[in-house]
């Protein structure tokens, strides 16, 4: 797996929420994910989490595949 910093990000309506993790850290992401749209006082929902873990798992996957092909983000 790459040494690199993974960097995920959704803005919405002036919000930014951006997460770097590496890959030892997706779980960690995820779970982050999770916790972000079950709190209330945050505008993130569970569409959020479900979309941005999406892109989690698919890049999780580009990168075991070992290609560089990002354009089905």
């Amino acid at each position: 797996m790459s040494k690199a910093v993974n960097v995920l990000a959704l803005v919405r309506d002036g919000q930014r929420y951006v997460f770097l993790y590496d890959d030892n850290s997706v779980e960690t992401v995820l779970e982050k994910l999770a916790e972000f749209a079950a709190d209330p006082e945050l505008d993130f929902t569970w569409y959020d989490a479900a979309n941005l873990s999406q892109r989690v798992r698919a890049l999780q996957e580009v990168e075991e595949v070992g290609t560089e092909d990002f354009t089905s983000f």
